[in-house]
């Protein structure tokens, strides 16, 4: 690219972030809440950003960039700007970029800090930013030892390579190391742990698979998945719940023998253990009473959830728990699994990309991987694919093995959410994130799906990213409010389901949309229910994350809003996931499923799948148990193969 080229291309760019936050010029506009996008430097760091998007959003971004210029965007006064953003989002790649671009903007307007960990524009939205300060590596030191690996190329040795260190590959490290096997865990992401954890989302989001929010091909679906040391369990919620019985006795018919019995329920007790799992240390914040509120209004029950917290879980530190739990309360596999891993000899490599699994004969023989600029190749006759429901199908698919199945059957547990304005403070980045549950709405489909309601955490820049864009004036507006919303989800069992693909970059691309029609009557089952809860609870206001806004205010129609969302269009709809599951899932048939019934795959001896993407159904609940469970078994079927 010339030099002409590319300050033409940043100054396109330059253009867009300054229509989606332009100046302001009303009296007492001032400093950094009524300066631009490029006044704030946040249309620089958008355009480097841009450079390093995944080939897919790029693409989209690109599209709509090349349309733009033609039209000479950029010389256009304001009005005429945003109104051909607006125009833009109704195609579907134009809409695509928007996301991307508008997350990007606001993102960096409402997350970034400087050196002294603050930011202006919080004291704007009363929102007070890090409450505390990490302890010291010497308070809180890193007790899983790491190798070290260098040079150009380095080789290990090991009996079990496990690919993944999250809640499945955890336990099955932790399970093999105490029977005396030669571990090796390999991770893609780094070793963070309370030391390095300022409550900072923008620094949180670096413990997420692709740094953040991932899309989709058509971007559909927003994609949340840990990428460190722990996995999710690092920067989950804690929400604890068993896997349901009817799920269960699906999975026996699937040829998943003894999951359905006794068996089962002995390796859920010792999971139930090591979480510490309990409803003692879960506390309701504003959020939840709130919603309680609304539900006992609306006649629905509740529920109080529970969660793998030590009981001197401090609610007012839990806020920033997706950023990890600066003060060691929650149980993840980091404290549990991987700890025991480490003490009895596994070892870690962390930053380490695994290209393909090694085969010969039909058999592992190891991996091959990158850490840094050294090629690492292991050599291990059992190889365990535990790096998720995204990257784990995306390593086989490029690896040749797993059989027509390989990134089918992608379940996801479409979420959406719904957000209330009200009168008095809510501040919903407050304490504990998800405590209480209904479920009353969990089987209202004639195919048996639904959907669970619950809070979630209010983070600024991912709720000012996500939220609809009308003008730049507008939105900031609308975030002074930030201190009364209450923020609310619904996490649907998906009917429908996804693919993962290898991209143009021969990394991992999730394909999903909300075609399947069980899935779309949820979906707007889900939003009518939240918005009505919302009302029942006192909002004076209602909003949601359609593309178009949806918004309601006291005083309007409310029949007339429930009507609007209902006949919201399939294209607006933007689900969010943090839950992936099923694509490399285990099965009696070959033909539907990669791995057995004991978790090996059917076409390749000595690699087994040990995580979210072996389950063979979506369970409907949060499925960290029902991960942590599944690989107890698979590491007894594993310890019986190599005995």
């Amino acid at each position: 690219m010339s030099d002409a080229v590319a300050s033409e291309r940043q100054q396109l760019v330059a253009a867009i972030c300054d229509t989606l936050l332009p100046a302001l010029t009303a009296a007492g506009a001032d400093g950094s809440w009524g300066a631009s996008a490029s006044a704030l430097g946040i249309s620089e760091r958008v355009a480097a950003g841009c450079e390093t998007l995944p080939p897919h959003v790029a693409a989209a971004v690109e599209s709509l960039l090349g349309s733009l210029g033609e039209e000479g965007f950029a010389e256009a006064p304001l009005e005429a700007r945003e109104q051909r953003l607006i125009e833009a989002g109704e195609s579907e790649p134009g809409r695509f970029a928007l996301k991307q671009l508008k997350t990007m903007v606001f993102g960096d307007l409402f997350g970034s800090f400087d050196e002294n960990l603050g930011n202006p524009i919080w004291e704007e939205i009363s929102y007070p930013g890090p409450n505390s300060a990490p302890p010291s590596p010497q308070q809180a030191p890193k007790t899983i030892p790491l190798e070290t690996v260098s040079g150009a190329e380095a080789t290990l040795e090991a009996d079990v390579c496990i690919v993944g260190s999250g809640a499945g590959g955890a336990v099955i490290a932790a399970r093999l190391a105490a029977a005396g096997k030669s571990v090796l865990v390999l991770e893609m992401g780094g070793y963070r742990n309370e030391s390095d954890f300022r409550q900072l989302e923008a620094e949180g989001v670096a413990m997420y698979l692709g740094g953040g929010l991932g899309w989709s091909e058509g971007g559909e679906l927003g994609l949340l998945a840990g990428s460190t040391l722990g996995g999710g369990t690092v920067i989950n919620s804690m929400a604890c719940r068993p896997t349901p019985e009817d799920v269960r006795a699906d999975w026996a018919t699937m040829g998943l023998e003894g999951v359905d019995g006794p068996e089962w329920d002995g390796y859920m007790e010792t999971v139930w253990a090591q979480l510490g799992a309990n409803l003692e240390a879960t506390h309701y914040n504003s959020n939840a009473d709130t919603l309680i509120s609304g539900l006992q209004a609306c006649g629905l029950e509740h529920h109080r959830i529970p969660r793998n917290a030590e009981l001197s879980d401090d609610p007012q530190f839990c806020g920033y728990c997706n950023a990890g739990c600066q003060h060691g309360c929650k149980r993840s596999v980091m404290k549990t699994y991987l700890q025991e891993a480490a003490d009895a000899g596994a070892r870690f490599v962390v930053d380490c990309t695994v290209d393909r699994v090694t085969t010969s004969g039909g058999r592992a023989t190891g991996v091959e991987a990158r850490v840094g600029e050294t090629r690492l190749t292991v050599s291990a006759p059992t190889v365990v694919v535990a790096c998720g429901g995204i990257e784990s199908p995306a390593l086989l698919l490029r690896s040749g093995i797993g059989g027509p199945a390989v990134g089918k059957n992608l379940r996801v547990h479409p979420s959406y959410m719904v957000t209330g304005v009200y009168d008095e403070p809510i501040e919903a980045w407050n304490g504990q994130l998800i405590t209480v549950m209904s479920f009353d709405f969990m089987h209202i489909d004639e195919d048996d799906s639904g959907f669970y309601i619950s809070p979630l955490g209010l983070s600024p820049a991912t709720w000012a990213g996500q939220s609809p864009w009308v003008d730049g004036r507008q939105i900031r507006d609308h975030f002074r409010k930030f201190p009364m919303m209450a923020s609310w989800h619904s996490i649907t069992h998906d009917h429908g389901s996804g693919e993962v693909v290898l991209g143009a970059d021969g990394r991992a691309l999730v394909r999903w949309s909300l075609a399947d029609e069980v899935d779309r009557r949820v979906a707007i089952r889900a939003h009518t229910e939240l918005a009505k809860v919302h009302q029942a609870a006192g909002a004076t206001e209602v909003f949601t994350f359609h593309w178009r806004p949806r918004h309601w205010r006291r005083g309007e129609d409310f029949d007339a809003y429930l009507e609007q969302l209902a006949a919201t269009p399939t294209a607006e709809y933007t689900a969010y996931s943090a839950h992936q599951m099923g694509s490399c899932r285990m099965g009696s048939e070959a033909a539907t499923a990669v791995a057995d019934g004991r978790g090996e795959l059917h076409d390749t001896k000595g690699v087994w799948v040990g995580d979210a993407s072996a389950l063979p159904t979506a369970p409907g609940v949060n499925p960290m148990v029902s991960i942590m469970v599944l690989a107890e078994r698979t590491a007894d079927r594993i310890k019986e193969s190599v005995a």
